[in-house]
């Protein structure tokens, strides 16, 4: 099979091994055994201490909840998948079938997998480099910290519905046993959101997401 590149003019790397890329780039819904999910979980690691250092170097007066604030946004999904887009990865993975709902998934656990490659391929200090290039601009987009979701749902409840809290119920795990996603459904105002995630805070957050957008207030 020949595998188009990405905007290597964009990532600025070059792999030693395309091989690494080609694996990056497939996943487990087009080959249940050699696909990205192992590069993925590497990935993920290499991605999140780059960015928390990042944080820390940028912002040197914020506190730890700030920064994990900050970071929550940075590596989230939909940051990762903006990313893949402006890479032009969006349009490189090979999938099984990609419906409306997992496109955002599929290509920010793609994007994790290709610093996951970088990383084998390279080391960490040049898959950091890459990432810290790429961060940078994103990190410095917010002047001010974000309120992650449940903590801005939390605030308005309290304040349109005389001080009361949002509730979290967690439902059933699912997934493969190695790699499991946690479901969390909250309740608030009247009204419910599911949300998953690869742990409960996660989830938790997500959901705290759904039922603001549906809120719309």
């Amino acid at each position: 099979m020949v595998w188009g590149w990405i905007n290597v003019k964009k990532l600025n790397y070059n792999f030693k091994n395309p091989q690494l890329l080609e694996l990056a780039l497939t996943q487990s819904g087009a080959n249940a055994e050699h696909n990205n999910e192992r590069l993925e979980f590497i990935g993920d690691r290499v991605l999140g201490l780059s960015v928390a250092a990042l944080l820390y170097e940028m912002f040197p007066n914020e506190h730890e909840g700030e920064l994990a604030r900050r970071h929550a946004v940075l590596v989230s999904t939909e940051t990762l998948a903006y990313v893949a887009s402006e890479l032009g990865l969006n349009k490189k993975i090979h999938h099984g079938h990609m419906t409306a709902g997992r496109i955002q998934h599929i290509c920010a656990n793609a994007m994790e997998a290709v610093f996951g490659a970088i990383f084998i391929d390279g080391g960490f200090e040049m898959a950091q480099k890459i990432i810290v290039s790429i961060w940078r601009d994103l990190a410095a987009a917010d002047v001010t910290a974000p309120k992650d979701a449940k903590t801005a749902l939390q605030e308005l409840v309290q304040k349109m519905d005389n001080g009361a809290l949002p509730e979290y119920e967690y439902l059933a795990q699912t997934g493969a046993s190695h790699k499991p996603t946690f479901n969390v459904r909250v309740t608030a105002m009247g009204q419910s959101a599911d949300g998953c995630g690869a742990s409960k805070k996660a989830a938790s957050i997500a959901a705290a997401d759904a039922l603001l957008k549906k809120l719309a207030i």
